[in-house]
């Protein structure tokens, strides 16, 4: 299926499992016409049938962009290594027609990219129960110093809650207003973003001191070329 994703253009999303071997994270965004996500939605079912009809094994997680303009969804899925890039996938092939048929008509872009997880900096965690993903996405200046400083209000948040709070991604090349890192929240429901906790800047300075604070914020900024988040909603229906 991976290799027909970029035939196709089509997308496996933030599947959270993790190891402590880096994984490649495969992400398709597409942007549905207006007025054409019913017909999208049935497209992407039509083809999980087929796919699934002729023993298709890969996993991939369907999701839809809460804010923003217009329509977005994002297809993902995971990969030990490039090489799974080579494989073939006779189930993917047999349905490629449904994805030209059914899905593209109703597409009005879609955006590819492939980002590497990074064990060292990010939660162990799993998808089971996920159903909301808080995702934000930072473009860096000087990618040394954004990582010394998001590896250190890492190792104050696990000092302090025994445990990191998100995953981090480092994205594999991309065009020039594509993110170079993201990192992913997972929650259960929309009532967990109800649940009041101190924020990461927070935890550093009750742990570190305000100066020492100040420094580290400072160093980031610096670091820093432009940030954004969204919220992403899961379609258990059209995943696998």
């Amino acid at each position: 299926m991976k290799k027909l994703l970029l035939l196709v253009v089509l997308i496996p999303m933030l599947a959270l499992s993790q190891n402590d071997e880096s994984k490649l994270l495969s992400m398709s965004e597409i942007t549905v016409k207006p007025g054409h996500e019913s017909q999208f939605i049935a497209g992407v079912k039509m083809w999980k049938e087929c796919y699934l009809e002729n023993k298709g094994t890969d996993k991939f997680n369907v999701w839809r962009r809460v804010q923003g303009e217009g329509v977005l969804y994002v297809l993902t899925g995971m990969m030990d290594n490039w090489a799974e890039m080579d494989k073939k996938d006779e189930a993917g092939k047999e349905c490629r027609a449904k994805v030209i048929d059914f899905i593209m008509p109703h597409v009005e872009k879609v955006n590819y990219s492939i980002a590497r997880t990074m064990p060292e900096l990010s939660k162990i965690a799993t998808s089971e129960g996920t159903k909301l993903v808080w995702v934000t996405f930072f473009r860096v200046e000087n990618s040394t110093v954004f990582r010394e400083g998001i590896k250190e209000i890492g190792s104050a948040i696990k000092a302090v809650e025994g445990t990191l709070r998100g995953t981090w991604y480092n994205f594999m090349g991309g065009g020039p207003d594509s993110p170079d890192y993201m990192v992913s929240t997972a929650f259960k429901g929309y009532a967990d973003l109800d649940i009041k906790r101190d924020g990461v800047w927070k935890i550093y300075e009750n742990k570190n001191g305000k100066k020492k604070t100040d420094d580290l914020r400072g160093k980031m900024m610096a670091s820093l070329e432009n940030s954004w988040s969204y919220l992403y909603s899961l379609n258990e229906e059209l995943s696998n």
